[in-house]
């Protein structure tokens, strides 16, 4: 079976859709499939390796930051992509990764040339764009656009029952199959180290819905009885320059940090050595329903997880917890956070309970496992015909 894998992100770069994704392709070479992916080119200082997939990069915009994030980015991907998949050779099914933009754009051509695609719906991205802006048309433009992407696709796949539920209320009938999510426990797994660093990590896109900014004022007070430790944010986001601005303003702009991307070997040795990782979702933002991914690749890497807000990830790190000290789960609030960051810095796991916890992390969270069941899905599209609703 020929498959083509069309993505705007895409190993070497670090992110959770980017390491799901080569999984993905991994688990059909396996198989004996050719996979051909459609991508852009990497940042100059990562290094694509040799991966056993073939890989097709064409370049494109970014933000300052680095990311390819916002209109004009997503339109420099998905333009040349609807003419790379016309002329491509014909794959029997196609697996797209969001944004919707890049759904319109897959469905579209693939009416075009009768191939069947499936839709990763790991996430609503009109939910997301109800916070990202205030513009009433924006939101429904990008509702249109995901309706019209996920309905055309001859399969779902997605990470959890209450994505299921969101993707119904939005009309959406298709067949969907609940995967999981997972890390890439060949690159996140435990590394001895002989000190912790006095370092919260948060690592992954933050945005408005999952409201970071609050770990700045929890920091703050953490501080004023522990002024050796630093915060450190590695990834993408929003509103970086209002958070710099509030350390500032707390007097702590020295010990906040911002960096756009570090490869993800790289990202596993520092969550090695750090005290904890943090996460956090903003209640009340109609995103409730989500699970915040980045703790698999911390609990794979030993790294205990501080999360804080609503929705199913509080849970699963409390039953993660009953097993080993993979963390805490409170609520979304400056004085719970604050109490939290002092017990992991006054009593921080030591060295053999964090390889316990990767190893607790490598048999339950495998990406391996959901890179399988998503080929498995993949297959069975491309085996029942040309397709489109």
């Amino acid at each position: 079976m020929r498959v083509v894998i069309t993505s705007r992100i895409y190993r070497p770069e670090p992110s959770a859709a980017s390491l799901m994704l080569g999984g993905v392709a991994d688990a059909l070479t396996s198989r004996g499939h050719e996979v051909e992916v459609l991508t852009v080119t990497p940042p100059s200082h990562l290094d694509p390796g040799s991966p056993k997939e073939q890989v097709r990069t064409f370049p494109v915009l970014r933000d300052r930051t680095g990311y390819v994030r916002g209109y004009l980015q997503y339109m420099s991907f998905d333009i040349p992509l609807f003419f790379r998949l016309l002329t491509t050779r014909r794959p029997d099914v196609v697996f797209v990764e969001p944004p919707p933009t890049t759904g319109v754009v897959v469905r579209i051509a693939c009416a075009i040339r009768r191939i069947p695609y499936v839709y990763d719906a790991a996430d609503i991205w009109s939910d997301a764009a109800s916070h990202a802006t205030n513009s009433g048309l924006v939101v429904k433009t990008v509702r249109e656009f995901e309706r019209f992407a996920l309905k055309g696709a001859r399969a779902l796949v997605t990470i959890s029952q209450g994505v299921v539920d969101r993707v119904r209320e939005l009309g959406v009938k298709n067949r969907m199959v609940i995967t999981g999510y997972g890390a890439d426990t060949e690159t996140f797994h435990y590394v001895k180290t002989d000190t912790i660093e006095p370092v919260f990590l948060y690592a992954g896109t933050h945005t408005e819905l999952h409201g970071a900014s609050i770990l700045i004022e929890a920091f703050a007070q953490f501080r004023l009885t522990h002024p050796e430790f630093r915060l450190q944010f590695i990834g993408n986001g929003t509103g970086q320059e209002e958070m710099m601005q509030r350390a500032s303003e707390l007097g702590i702009a020295d010990a906040v940090g911002f960096e756009s991307t570090v490869a993800a070997e790289e990202l596993n040795v520092r969550l090695s050595r750090a005290t904890a990782s943090l996460a956090t979702l903003l209640p009340g933002g109609g995103y409730e329903y989500a699970f915040t991914t980045k703790v698999y690749s911390s609990l794979a890497a030993g790294c205990p997880v501080l999360f804080a807000g609503p929705g199913p990830t509080g849970p699963f790190l409390q039953d993660a917890s009953s097993v080993v000290p993979a963390g805490y789960s409170v609520e979304y609030s400056v004085d719970a956070i604050t109490a939290a960051m002092r017990v992991l810095a006054e009593t921080p796991i030591a060295a053999n309970q964090r390889r316990a916890v990767s190893e607790w992390a490598t048999a339950h969270c495998s990406m391996h496992a959901v890179a399988d069941k998503v080929a498995d899905v993949i297959e069975s599209s491309a085996s029942r015909g040309p397709h489109d609703e």
